[in-house]
């Protein structure tokens, strides 16, 4: 270790250290600007050691700017002196416990570019251990420096304070005739830790202390701030501490670096609309930043921030909902919604945006609707109501609600404000066997088929029939053959069902005898003249659908979280429809056949509907051929096609009837009016009479490339879009860095010019804000924003009770 020889104005028996914090007067006095090469620094690792290295015990240092900085006034609060030792700091150089007395350097590697020697240690004679933090001087107050409000103070303290390895908190307040005249702002372990309180009683207390890491040691460092005419003057500023500040390798675990910032609770709401939870969104945060020591807090942090937000919305929870639903009525074209009251409180609720309301014009023929459990904390029943639409026939929303109860009367609500919202009646409505549903879809949709789901009927079939007789015979499979036949009459399946009663000897049967009573409400041999009947036979889609809505939402979600979730869910689904859309429109044509009616249907129908129509016209083609023809008059034709399968065995025979005149041609599969496009035998009788295009009455709206309009999927449709100003820039910001940096990636020089333009700008956006704000108002304003509503809104509408359904589970 090397050392610098003394030299005379060391020698001198006394010194004052150089004090460089409190006044810009004494930058000019030669005594404070000693040059560094007069101190014998020595390296140790303080956090390890308890023993300091000496300094050359021939040298006195006196710290008189110390005695000045500890000299604090008394404060309204009766604050306690100081410590007495250190009201008269002089550093003496033997009598110490320690050994003579010592000014070193903390040593530690520079990690992050922070400086490899973050502060001074000392000792005092008696034995105290103190520390002053090596940071740089635009980080550090200045005394007699003004500032226009009290945050710009605070946020350059806390500045200072991350830097130096401590945290801030607000201290006394002095007041002279109810005008505050000076603030402190202190280190957060300022203070004395209080006693465990004890009681003189011999019941057990049942007052419970919180386990907490934190620990009071009086520190007295501290800022001085006077008040005077709107204006905020650093009077004294002291920066020697009686505990070890934070290295710069654990600066991510200090209290001030644990406070979340808003970008980090917006990732933590935005990820629990993915169903993601704070503890995930932890671990995925620390994987794209790309460390732990890279994001705030830990993840006791994220859990409780999740907690405090449900805790935030609390009993506002039913108005805040709501006021969002107002908000989109006042702020969205077409947007309806509509609710009811019981006792003060919500009890049901139905709203549908522009966009719903442009899917069911174009695919509300067939609506189907099935309960969904478990979606929010009061139990409330989800009913989403759900379409096909003609991109893969994939699931479309028409709207959604929200009951408390399952009974009839709440079931008619709903389907009124659907009927209110949209206008006009369905063709088809699918529901399960649920009993208030049973009876409330034929009261709203007067003009409606309802059918029920064959899939819940059938799967009830092994607790209806005993286990002896499914086993042994093949009762099974002849009961699923004839009841999904979609190509029979209904005098044909009255007859088979009797048939097949008598040879099992069923007849007397009370559950099956009760699906015949009902047999038109699900058998598909009575839909056969409805139009596109074949589109949906079971609730799957409902189930499918719901099921992707509770992908995002949980039974713990307030409804305002619940609100979102379903946005976001939505908004995932018209995304689909976008991508959907536009391999339709980029595809280009590639025929298989030679027939011009092909190139025809290719641009008419989306991709998934022509892939269809095109595996009808080749089956028409090379599959089907006519065996029998007359003319029953003339301008028609009866037509028999012979339907051939895979291995060219005759399968079955189905008669076309074709009109010369208009083109038109109806077969005995009904495959138009079950589906909604032609089927390969009316495809092969258009080969022979060589008929190039599709008729128009044969094409269905539905199906067509341009069902849709296309403001369905412009940008501004997504509710996952903020399209202000703010988000926008922000958005774009983020855009430009990400940019940036990986262009220059591989060049050091320009990543560190980046990162030095970035710093310079921290700097200046945090000397006009606080780093972070202690104010409670503060973290409310933030939950706000995520929140999309402010909270202090008078509460009209209590939150709903908890619900008891059959969903909702037996322990509840």
């Amino acid at each position: 270790m090397e050392t610098n020889p003394p030299t005379s104005e060391l020698m001198s028996p006394v010194h004052s250290f150089r004090n460089r914090f409190f006044c810009s007067d004494f930058q000019n006095d030669e005594e404070f600007n000693a040059p560094a090469s007069v101190y014998t620094y020595m390296h140790v690792d303080c956090s390890r050691s308890s023993e300091a290295p000496v300094r050359s015990p021939d040298v006195v240092i006196s710290n008189n700017f110390m005695n000045s900085a500890f000299n604090d006034d008394q404060v309204m609060d009766n604050e306690e002196g100081e410590d007495s030792h250190m009201q008269a700091m002089t550093v003496a150089v033997f009598g110490s416990s320690h050994g003579p007395s010592m000014f070193a350097e903390s040593s530690c590697s520079q990690l992050g570019g922070w400086p490899s020697n973050p502060y001074f240690v000392f000792d005092t004679p008696q034995g105290t251990r103190y520390w002053i933090p090596n940071v740089a001087d635009k980080f550090i107050p200045v005394c007699g420096k003004s500032y226009p409000t009290f945050a710009d103070v605070l946020s350059t303290y806390e500045l200072y304070a991350f830097e130096a390895g401590f945290s801030v908190k607000k201290g006394q307040t002095k007041v002279w005739n109810g005008i505050p005249t000076h603030k402190y702002l202190r280190c957060s372990k300022y203070g004395k830790p209080q006693l465990k309180r004890t009681f003189d009683t011999l019941d057990e207390s049942s007052v419970k202390h919180r386990r907490t890491n934190f620990t009071w040691c009086d520190c007295k460092a501290s800022i001085l701030v006077s008040i005077s005419n709107d204006s905020y003057t650093v009077l004294s500023f002291n920066d020697i501490y009686n505990h070890e500040l934070v290295e710069s390798y654990n600066r991510d675990l200090s209290k001030i670096s644990r406070k979340l910032s808003f970008s980090t609770k917006q990732f933590i709401h935005n990820m629990s609309l993915n169903r993601i939870g704070p503890m995930r969104a932890y671990r995925c945060l620390v994987a794209l930043k790309g460390g732990h020591h890279n994001v705030n807090g830990n993840p006791v942090d994220f859990k409780n921030f999740s907690h405090q937000l449900r805790i935030f919305i609390g009993e506002r929870d039913a108005q805040v909902f709501l006021e969002r639903l107002r908000e989109r009525f006042d702020n969205l074209p077409n947007f309806y919604f509509d609710y009811t009251v019981s006792n003060g409180k919500l009890s049901s609720v139905f709203w549908a945006d522009e966009i719903s309301k442009l899917n069911y014009k174009a695919f509300g023929d067939v609506l189907a609707f099935d309960a969904t459990y478990s979606t929010n904390r009061y139990k409330m029943v989800f009913v989403p109501f759900t379409g096909v639409d003609h991109h893969h026939f994939q699931c479309v929303t028409f709207g959604a609600g929200l009951i408390s109860t399952e009974s009839i009367e709440s079931y008619v609500w709903l389907l009124k404000a659907f009927l209110k919202a949209h206008g006009t009646q369905p063709t088809l409505v699918l529901s399960d066997q649920d009993p208030s549903m049973l009876q409330a879809v034929p009261m709203v949709f007067t003009e409606s088929r309802h059918r029920l789901c064959m899939w819940h009927i059938m799967k009830k079939l092994p607790s209806k029939i005993s286990a002896d007789v499914l086993d042994n015979t093949d009762l099974r499979s002849c009961i699923h053959r004839l009841v999904w036949n979609v190509y029979i009459k209904p005098e044909t399946f009255e007859s088979r069902w009797n048939d097949l009663l008598q040879t099992f000897g069923l007849q007397d049967h009370s559950w099956l005898n009760d699906m015949y009573n009902i047999k038109h409400l699900w058998v598909p041999a009575y839909f056969r003249e409805l139009p596109m009947c074949c589109l949906m036979k079971t609730t799957s889609r409902c189930e499918s659908s719901n099921a992707a809505f509770k992908v995002n939402s949980t039974s713990a979600n307030t409804l305002v979280q619940f609100m979102m979730c379903f946005e976001n869910r939505v908004d995932s689904q018209r995304y689909r429809q976008c991508v959907s859309e536009y391999k339709t429109s980029s595809t280009m044509f590639t025929g298989n056949t030679d027939l011009a009616i092909e190139q025809h249907a290719f641009a008419i129908y989306t991709n998934v509907v022509f892939a269809q129509v095109q595996k009808e016209i080749i089956k028409g083609k090379f599959l089907c051929y006519i065996t029998n023809q007359t003319e029953p008059n003339n301008s028609s034709l009866l037509i028999d096609v012979t339907h051939l399968d895979k291995r060219n065995n005759i399968t079955n025979v189905y008669q076309v009837t074709y009109n010369t005149v208009d083109q038109s041609a109806s077969c005995s599969c009904r495959n138009f009016t079950r589906i909604g496009y032609l089927c390969r035998h009316v495809f092969c009788v258009y080969r022979l009479k060589n008929v190039e295009r599709i008729p128009p009455q044969y094409i269905n709206d539905r199906w067509r490339r341009d069902a849709l309009p296309k403001q369905v999927f412009s940008i501004s449709s997504r509710y996952g879009v903020n399209p202000h100003a703010p988000s926008v820039m922000q958005n774009e910001i983020l855009d430009l860095v990400t940019e940036c940096v990986d262009v220059a990636r591989t060049d050091e020089n320009a990543l560190a010019k980046l990162v030095d333009q970035l710093r310079d700008f921290k700097i200046n956006v945090l000397s006009k804000q606080p780093l972070s704000t202690t104010q409670n108002e503060s973290n409310e304003c933030q939950m706000e924003e995520i929140v999309g509503q402010p909270i202090n809104i008078p509460v009209e509408v209590a939150n709903p009770e908890v619900a008891r359904n059959k969903g909702c589970g037996t322990h509840t």
